[in-house]
């Protein structure tokens, strides 16, 4: 059945970080209130002086930004822009989509956060070069990374410690 959201009724909850430039209001996961299935939803506000997430990209999921007010500046691989209320910023998957937004003005800048959801999501910061594994939250830096088989040397002692423990067993 369709549901209407008013937005003015939602209640923000402060999302502190230990960085006091990301910090932000925020609805708690509107689209698992919404019960929606392939894609979350949340209506942000950030104050003056303050960023969303750190720059960064997404390997599995689109994003897209409404904004409902107030105006900031985007940022991307093109640079810094304006970005302000009535304007929809689409972000695809890849190094072309990175993004991250920043309010230096007094009103706060408030905008629907629309992202698709799959079941893993690579999100990747390139200021940082970290790689998140998501809905995990595994976060590691590129710097790493391994090849595939290194740590996998040891596989027959691994299938003879196996053995050994069944017949032990049974």
């Amino acid at each position: 059945m369709p549901q209407i959201i008013r937005t003015e009724e939602l209640k923000l909850n402060r999302k502190d970080s230990p960085i006091p430039e990301y910090s932000w209001d925020a609805s708690d996961e509107l689209g698992k209130s919404l019960n929606l299935q392939d894609f979350c939803c949340n209506i942000r506000s950030l104050e003056q002086g303050k960023y969303s997430y750190p720059y960064h990209f997404h390997h599995n999921g689109e994003e897209l930004f409404v904004i409902l007010s107030g105006k900031g500046e985007l940022r991307t691989p093109g640079g810094i822009q304006e970005i302000g209320n009535g304007n929809i910023a689409l972000f695809e998957k890849g190094e072309a989509g990175a993004h991250q937004l920043y309010n230096p003005h007094r009103e706060p800048l408030v905008y629907l956060d629309l992202r698709t959801l799959n079941k893993v999501d690579i999100c990747e910061y390139p200021d940082t070069g970290k790689v998140n594994i998501l809905p995990r939250q595994d976060i590691f830096f590129r710097g790493d990374r391994v090849a595939y088989f290194e740590g996998e040397e040891d596989i027959k002692e691994i299938w003879e410690d196996l053995r050994r423990r069944q017949t032990e067993t049974a």
